[in-house]
């Protein structure tokens, strides 16, 4: 059975906002680890369409190693994209789900290989509240937003988590891994 991971970048004031972030080569490293790592990876629209970046860099690199190599990996990897908008996808590797998202996480989440990964802020959010969320990685940039998204807006329930593992890079960043516990 695979595991569903939420892994997102967001402040230290809790706020995910892709441009408050430090996106140095130890991040760009790590993350294409983690995808590389990952059968799958889960999108919304919205980031989706932020995403779509990676695909003309992989098709014109910029000639800085770290990005031009993460934009490969996230060039490959399967990504399943929920939008009630979107109608066709023109990236290579990805699909629009027909199925609910419960649907197709439990689906996912019930056959054997690699973990998948939930990239979208909001496709985390309603996951948790699905209770299909069985780890986080929090990218805890060393940065104050003062403005946007918070990452677990909304929540109505308390969920207590479990630390599993910390990793702290150069550049102040820290990713934070957490299992929920079971109620």
């Amino acid at each position: 059975m695979r595991k569903i991971i939420g892994a997102i970048n967001m402040t230290l004031d809790g706020n995910c906002d892709h441009k408050a972030g430090i996106a140095d080569e130890e991040i760009h490293q790590h993350y294409a680890d983690l995808l590389s790592n990952a059968a799958a990876v889960l999108y919304g629209r919205i980031t989706y369409q932020l995403m779509e970046y990676w695909r003309t860099l992989a098709e014109n690199p910029s000639g800085e190693k770290a990005m031009d190599e993460f934009a490969v990996v996230m060039d490959n990897i399967p990504k399943i994209v929920f939008s009630h908008t979107l109608k066709n996808l023109d990236w290579h590797s990805a699909d629009l789900s027909s199925k609910s998202l419960e649907k197709e996480v439990l689906e996912l989440k019930h056959q054997s290989g690699k973990d998948i990964l939930v990239g979208s802020r909001s496709l985390i959010i309603q996951l948790l509240k699905l209770n299909l969320i069985d780890e986080f990685q929090l990218c805890i940039q060393p940065v104050l937003a003062g403005k946007g998204l918070h990452l677990f807006e909304n929540i109505a329930n308390r969920t207590l988590l479990k630390l599993i593992t910390t990793k702290t890079f150069i550049g102040g960043a820290v990713i934070l891994n957490y299992e929920p516990m079971k109620k």
